[in-house]
């Protein structure tokens, strides 16, 4: 009985190092991704609107297959600047799950990357629910694009979420009106080996920054190190 229970105590053990990988890899995707756009020389995210961000999502290769079906979702994170107010350093990663909506008709057939920006505390508080719907629950609208665009244009001031997407080598606004957002509680688990959702994570600092989730964190405190308030 010993030798079983010790098999199949190992077999868990495997398991849970399996999926904790697994979300290891989707934050170092959301990484490279972040960190090639941000790396854009002249028609990427303007730097003052990242500035002025409350929160940052982050979708690593979407797929259209997904949304077609109904059943699969694309999957990222988010992570938020910390203490009152929102002007603290940047958070933990908390991992996220976008669905549905119009979005398979936007993307094409090839594995697309989305970056959203929370432009605001209603927009923070919103994501931070258990689902948020886009266009219903809180305003989105695609972002602007430039490295000289002002932050204080028309569709940036009344947006609470101003979100982009990369496919193909192209990068620009995109409308995810229809879409949900929603906390990956399985996925949060897996990283944390505890039951956590997003707000738990992102805004009341319940964990620290895995060693997975390091060089994205890191990424967002070097290139935007405090709120413009």
């Amino acid at each position: 009985m010993k030798s079983v229970a010790a098999i199949i105590f190992c077999i868990g053990c495997g398991i849970c190092a399996l999926a904790q990988q697994k979300e290891g890899d989707r934050l170092k995707q959301s990484h490279d991704v972040l960190q090639e756009i941000l790396g854009m020389p002249e028609k990427g995210i303007p730097r003052d609107l990242l500035d002025k961000a409350e929160c940052v999502v982050v979708f690593p290769s979407v797929k259209k297959a997904g949304f077609v079906v109904g059943a699969s979702y694309g999957r990222g994170a988010v992570l938020c600047r910390t203490g009152t107010n929102f002007r603290g350093p940047w958070s933990a990663p908390a991992m996220f799950a976008l669905e549905g909506g119009s979005v398979g008709f936007q993307i094409g057939g090839e594995a697309t990357d989305f970056v959203l920006l929370v432009m605001n505390e209603k927009g923070a508080d919103s994501i931070m629910s258990s689902k948020v719907k886009l266009g219903a629950d809180a305003s989105a609208a695609a972002g602007p694009v430039g490295r000289t665009t002002s932050a204080e244009t028309d569709v940036v001031m009344k947006a609470e979420i101003l979100s982009y997407s990369r496919a193909r080598g192209v990068f620009g606004g995109v409308s995810l009106e229809g879409s949900t957002l929603r906390s990956d509680g399985g996925a949060n688990k897996n990283l944390y080996g505890q039951e956590l959702d997003a707000k738990q994570i992102v805004r009341e600092n319940k964990v620290k920054v895995p060693d997975a989730g390091k060089p994205l964190v890191d990424l967002l405190r070097q290139t935007s190190p405090k709120h413009a308030s």
